[in-house]
């Protein structure tokens, strides 16, 4: 009987649960259909072709995995932050039941082909598609995470008391600068300059690396194969090494042996504790 009476009650409130959710469905599966139906992801979301499309860029460093001193080579695991506007993803909310905001798989909306310049392994793309948000306004929002392998000059003249300045320059593999303009999420206008350019709020503390600062800047830069400009953003990391391991399991072990070799030489010639001593 209890089992019975059991079972009436979860089919009610399946039916009552699935009635919200199909109630609550319909107008955002309606603007999806009607959002993507003819969609075409291949071609760059402007109404003139002469027109530019900016795309605002921005960094989030998780955290620094290592820093490879024989290969050059930086590792980090980041969000890339990227933000522009498709005219053909807006629409009107009172049209929707209200709904103003989207999430759509990353694969089926056009993306701005933006990869890392100086990557040091070949993967030149994010590491997982996530899905992009969409507001009313035809605002597009994109946050994708990715491991990076960077090149970067390394320079140990002065270890363990060194410090370390990488880049991670990203731009577009295929748009010229009049076709897409990049520009940092927190560039303010007459200047190309940012003093904080990475996002730290999240970042995983390294046992290793003390990070000093994060500045980033925004470039024209002009290749042999195209008359156009090409625009990036250049995020430079510096960092300095954290001393203290070093200082205790090597710098202080070497000076110790070496004051105690020293005090060899101020025994007597013919003491057997210097013999002992020095063995």
């Amino acid at each position: 009987m209890r089992t019975s009476v059991l079972t009436v009650l979860l089919n009610v409130f399946g039916i009552a649960y699935g009635s919200k959710v199909f109630e609550a469905n319909p107008d955002t599966k309606r603007l999806y259909d009607d959002l993507l139906s003819n969609y075409n992801r291949l071609i760059r979301p402007v109404i003139n072709n002469t027109e530019t499309l900016t795309v605002w860029l921005g960094l989030k460093l998780s955290q620094l995995i290592e820093m490879n001193l024989k290969n050059q080579v930086m590792t980090t695991n980041v969000w890339v932050e990227q933000k522009w506007f498709d005219y053909k993803l807006q629409w009107d909310p009172q049209e929707y039941g209200g709904v103003d905001m989207l999430y759509v798989p990353s694969e089926n909306i056009w993306l701005p082909d933006i990869v890392l310049y100086n990557n040091a392994d070949g993967n030149y793309e994010v590491t997982l598609m996530t899905k992009a948000t969409l507001k009313y306004t035809g605002e597009v929002s994109w946050k994708p995470p990715a491991i990076y392998k960077s090149s970067c000059e390394i320079n140990v003249e002065y270890f363990p008391f060194d410090e370390q300045s990488c880049i991670m320059k990203f731009g577009s593999w295929t748009y010229n600068g009049a076709q897409v303009d990049l520009k940092h999420m927190k560039q303010e206008p007459g200047s190309n300059l940012v003093a904080i350019g990475i996002d730290l709020t999240d970042f995983y503390l390294s046992v290793e690396w003390d990070i000093l600062e994060v500045p980033a800047a925004r470039n024209e830069e002009y290749y042999p194969c195209c008359e156009e400009p090409y625009s990036d953003i250049t995020f430079n990391i510096t960092m300095r090494r954290k001393t203290l391991f070093y200082t205790v399991n090597l710098i202080i072990p070497c000076v110790g042996i070496t004051f105690l070799t020293v005090l060899v030489f101020y025994l007597p010639s013919d003491s057997g504790e210097k013999i002992s001593f020095h063995t």
